[in-house]
């Protein structure tokens, strides 16, 4: 029997499924966090910092705000519970789940072992590279640079020493051991990673399966095509053998929704057998483009109307939207979304760009909007927030601020709305 949902039902699994129906602790812990990771399974890594970083927005937007030195304590400490793989794109995921990616290792492997890849023509950067961190332990890409053996003339590049971290990091004979700030410092899998860990195989077969359900966990209810980009699996027909094998033990349960379909065609369904249906959602959450909850297009699009698409690459008097805006979450709906900047030397929150989404409803929005924005501020250090007159939110937003008694309010002209 397929259960039938509705378009809002259907996002308020997918939301309780992200963490989103329960409320924000008064202070934050590492126990929040691994409660989070355990939600998220993984945590995108971005290296855009016009607001903050990208993966220390998710914690954000669900547990409020907390000390980023948090963050750095439990992800990029060499005792940490978590590193650093291609899970999605480059993410933080738990350490014990490394054998589970060794499918992708071994495809990366495959993939490179042409006589005229670039692993093949450049195997003495890699055994070099492999030698120093063999003998030296855990070093940053500068230890290296510094230690080059520049006598060997045309054969050292410091860009192929790159690439040989790169290359290696994703055959797993590497692992990154922490960071500082964002810079990464890598060593040998094996001084990162515990034998017990390292010793395990895990079937391809087993390890898509067992990312199928994680994916599906993680989303509440799904389609394939939701299922497969959650990790980046492009092997389709190994997800639809796991969609098989997991209906069959009674872990994901077809369902229809409503709105869902391709075609005037319902698209099949899933949700995990866990999933909750909360009567309501009361969050309201900046999000960063790179959040589960929206990192796929076509699901954001199908589940909250939101089409979007980053505008970092986007020449700036193209723009539509501003440089890196953030969707805005106000119960179950994408009502908004801002462009945000941490201009550090005038301590402010500079909002450059602010607009609607159809789910949007801007008398009833604006407030809970400017409350995440006078937190976004406190969580940032900043001791203001301006806001531009670009976009169709900013005048809303800009009255709801500055009626706050927590929020310095001011107004500023983004370099768009000033030429137009």
């Amino acid at each position: 029997m397929t259960d039938t949902l509705s378009a809002a039902q259907a996002r308020r699994i997918a939301l309780a499924a992200q963490g989103f129906s329960r409320a924000r602790p008064a202070s934050v812990s590492a126990r929040h966090i691994h409660h989070v990771m355990d939600r998220l399974g993984v945590l995108q890594i971005d290296s855009v910092n016009v607001f903050a970083r990208s993966h220390y927005m998710p914690l954000f937007s669900r547990l409020g705000a907390y000390e980023p030195a948090l963050f750095d304590r439990v992800f990029h400490s060499r005792t940490t519970h978590y590193v650093e793989y291609m899970a999605h794109e480059a993410t933080f995921i738990p350490i014990e789940d490394w054998p589970l990616w060794r499918f992708r290792m071994d495809h990366f492997r495959a993939r490179w072992a042409a006589p005229d890849s670039w692993m093949s023509t450049n195997t003495r950067t890699l055994r070099w590279v492999q030698d120093e961190l063999r003998a030296r332990g855990p070093l940053r890409p500068a230890d290296l640079r510094d230690d080059a053996p520049r006598e060997r003339g045309t054969w050292w590049d410091w860009d192929d020493v790159k690439l040989a971290l790169e290359h290696l990091w994703r055959t797993g004979d590497v692992a990154i051991s922490g960071r500082k700030g964002f810079e990464r410092t890598y060593a040998l899998a094996e001084q990162v990673i515990p034998d017990a860990i390292l010793s395990q195989h895990v079937p391809r077969e087993d390890a898509i399966r067992e990312l199928t359900r994680r994916a599906a966990r993680s989303s509440g209810v799904a389609t394939q095509s939701d299922l497969a980009d959650y990790h980046r699996i492009r092997d389709r027909a190994a997800v639809s053998q796991s969609i098989a094998d997991l209906v069959d033990s009674g872990e994901i349960l077809a369902v229809s929704v409503r709105g869902w379909d391709r075609g005037g065609r319902p698209l099949p369904s899933w949700r995990h057998r866990d999933a909750v249906l909360p009567r309501r959602i009361d969050a309201a959450a900046l999000l960063t483009p790179f959040d589960p909850v929206v990192w796929f297009r076509d699901r954001a699009l199908r589940a909250f109307e939101l089409d979007y698409r980053i505008e970092i690459y986007v020449p700036a008097e193209k723009r539509r939207y501003g440089y890196y805006s953030l969707p805005v979450l106000v119960g179950d709906r994408i009502v908004a979304r801002v462009d945000l900047k941490a201009d550090r030397a005038t301590s402010t929150l500079q909002v450059q760009s602010a607009w609607w989404e159809p789910q949007g409803q801007p008398g009833a929005d604006a407030e809970k909007i400017a409350a995440e924005l006078a937190l976004a501020a406190a969580w940032q250090g900043l001791a203001h927030v301006s806001v531009s007159r670009w976009g169709t939110a900013s005048e809303a937003l800009h009255a709801a601020l500055s009626g706050r008694a927590d929020a310095s309010v001011r107004r500023h002209v983004h370099a768009r709305e000033a030429s137009e």
